[in-house]
C-alpha cells in the first residue's frame, strides 16, 4: 500500500506544518531526527542520549502531568536527553503523525498513536518493533504487567509496537444530586432508552443539559461515541461482503437516536464539542450526564472535586448487545529511521512505567494516575482507595471489550469505535462531518445518512478487503 493511498485526506494535510502551537520552545518542524536512516540496530538506537521530539495529544494527563514531570524529573535524572513536545488536538495529531511517518519526514522521534494506527503503521514497516528491540531485553519495563486487552490492541503479529500511556473504554457519568432531584435512579447497566428518559427529565434548557455527547466531526470525536451506539443497535459499517450498511434499518435507527438525543436534551453547540469541551461542561455542573471515555474520571477527580463527589458511574449504555464500550489507548511508538531511538525508548519506557504511576500518585494524588494500562495499578491499595468510585468499572469495561467481534452480526473488520482499514482516516472524518451537520441542523438526519452511505460505498469490496 503506497503512502499516498494511506493518507488521502488533503484538507487535513495542511495542519501538519509549523502553524501548530507547541508546548515547549521547540517547533515540530525542527526535526528530532532529520532525514537520518538510522534503523533500530544502528547508532541512533543504541545511544541513550540526544533530543526526543514527540507529538502528543493535548489533554489534561499530557499537559498537566506528562510534560511538567518530564521537564522537572526525567530530564534532571537524564541530563543527556532533551524532550520537546508538539501538542495537537486529537484530529490534528493523527493527520500530523500520519503525514510524518508515511513520508518518512522524521520530524518526530516518538509519536502518540492508538490501536487504529498501530497495526496499520506496523504492517507498513513504519514503526520500531518494541518487543524485539527493547522490551525483551529490558525486564524493568515489565511488559507482562500490561493489561492483556490493551497490549493485544497495540500489537502486530504478537509484538508490541507502541507502549500504552493510558487505556480506556467508555462509560456513563452522571451527577447524582441532579438526577436525584428529578427523581431519577440510574442502574449500573443502563439501556439507551433509560438514558434517554433520564435526560428528558433532568434537562433544563439554557442551564443544565440532560446529557452531553460528542458532536465535533471526526472518527475519533463524534463517531467514536456514535459507533458504540450503532454497534449496540445491531448496526455496522460494512457487512461480511464489504458492502456499506450505514443506511440499514439498524444504523438508521442508531444515528437518528444519537442526533435526536443531542438535539432534544443535549448541550447547545454540540457540533463543536469533543472531549475537552465536555469535560469542562460536566465539571462546571452544566451536564447532568455525560457519555465518554473512562479516562475522564481521572480528570473529574483531580480538576473538579466538588462535582466528583456527586458523580455516579454506569457501564456504557446498551440496546441489543450485552456491552458496548469502546477500547482505546494513547500509546507511544518510535518511527523507523529516526535518530536518537535509544533516547526515545528511555523516555517512553519511563513515561509508561510502574515507576511513573508512583511518581504521579505521590505528586498529584493516586486518583490522577493514568489508568487502564497496568494490571499492578488495580491491585495497588493506594489507587484502589483513591479511585474506588471508578477503578473497577474502568477495568471491567476495558476487559469486556472485543475489538475482533465488535458488532451484533459478523463483520470483516476489527475495531469497536473505528474500522481498522487505511481508508477510515478519510471516511470516518467525512461521515463525522455529515453527522455534525445533522446535529447543527444544517442538514436533516436522512440527508446525513444518505451522504454517509455514499461515502462508505465509494470504496469497492476489493479495495477494502485488500487493505485490512
Amino acid at each position: 500500500m503506497s503512502s499516498s493511498r494511506f493518507f488521502r485526506s488533503k484538507r487535513r494535510l495542511a495542519i501538519a506544518g509549523c502553524a501548530i502551537a507547541l508546548v515547549t520552545t521547540a517547533a515540530a518542524c525542527s526535526s528530532g531526527g532529520g532525514s537520518s536512516s538510522t534503523g533500530a540496530s544502528g547508532a541512533g538506537a543504541s545511544s541513550d542520549t540526544g533530543t526526543v521530539t514527540v507529538a502528543v495529544v493535548s489533554n489534561p494527563l499530557i499537559t498537566g502531568q506528562m510534560i511538567p514531570l518530564t521537564q522537572s524529573v526525567f530530564e534532571k535524572e537524564n541530563p543527556g536527553i532533551t524532550v520537546k513536545f508538539a501538542t495537537y488536538t486529537e484530529g490534528d495529531l493523527r493527520a500530523a503523525i500520519e503525514k510524518d511517518v508515511s513520508t518518512h519526514s522524521n520530524s518526530f522521534n516518538a509519536v502518540m498513536i492508538g490501536p487504529y494506527e498501530e497495526p496499520l503503521f506496523a504492517k507498513n514497516g513504519w514503526l520500531v518493533d518494541l518487543t524485539k528491540t527493547y522490551t525483551n531485553s529490558d525486564p524493568s519495563y515489565d511488559a507482562s504487567d500490561l493489561l492483556p486487552a490493551v497490549a493485544k490492541a497495540l500489537s502486530y503479529n504478537g509484538d508490541l509496537y507502541s507502549a500504552p500511556f493510558y487505556g480506556e473504554s467508555s462509560m456513563l457519568y452522571y451527577n447524582k444530586s441532579l438526577l436525584s432531584a428529578a427523581g431519577v435512579t440510574m442502574p449500573l447497566h443502563p439501556t439507551w432508552a433509560q438514558v434517554q428518559a433520564a435526560a428528558a427529565k433532568v434537562n433544563q434548557p439554557g442551564k443544565v443539559a440532560g446529557i452531553c455527547l460528542r458532536g465535533l466531526a471526526g472518527w475519533g470525536d463524534n463517531m467514536a461515541a456514535l459507533d458504540t451506539v450503532i454497534n449496540t443497535y445491531g448496526g455496522e459499517w460494512y457487512n461480511k461482503s464489504w458492502q456499506a450498511e450505514l443506511d440499514s434499518p439498524a444504523d438508521t435507527a442508531a444515528i437518528n437516536f444519537y442526533v435526536n438525543l443531542i438535539k432534544a436534551d443535549g448541550e447547545s453547540g454540540a457540533s463543536n464539542d469533543s472531549f475537552n469541551q465536555l469535560l469542562t461542561l460536566y465539571g462546571q455542573g452544566k451536564c447532568a450526564m455525560w457519555y465518554d471515555a473512562t479516562v475522564a474520571a481521572t480528570s473529574i477527580a483531580t480538576t473538579y472535586p466538588s462535582v466528583f463527589a456527586q458523580t455516579g458511574y454506569a457501564f456504557a449504555p446498551v440496546d441489543k448487545t450485552k456491552s458496548s464500550g469502546w477500547l482505546w489507548s494513547w500509546s507511544l511508538g518510535i518511527p523507523q529511521g529516526v535518530s536518537d531511538q535509544g533516547a526515545a525508548w528511555k523516555w517512553i519506557s519511563w513515561a509508561t512505567s510502574k515507576q511513573y504511576d508512583t511518581l504521579v500518585g505521590q505528586k498529584y494524588g493516586w486518583s490522577a494516575v493514568p489508568p487502564g494500562t497496568r494490571t499492578s495499578l488495580y491491585s495497588n491499595p493506594n489507587y484502589q482507595k483513591a479511585a474506588a468510585a471508578f477503578a473497577n468499572i474502568t477495568l471491567e469495561s476495558i476487559n469486556g471489550t472485543d475489538p475482533d467481534h465488535p458488532t451484533l452480526n459478523p463483520v470483516p473488520y476489527v475495531g469497536v469505535q473505528y474500522v481498522d482499514i487505511p481508508q477510515f482516516e478519510t471516511l470516518g472524518l467525512s461521515v463525522g462531518q455529515q453527522i455534525a451537520g445533522a446535529i447543527a441542523g444544517t442538514e436533516s438526519v436522512s440527508q446525513a445518512i444518505s451522504a454517509a452511505q455514499s461515502d462508505a460505498s465509494a470504496y469497492t469490496p476489493a479495495e477494502l478487503s485488500g487493505s485490512n
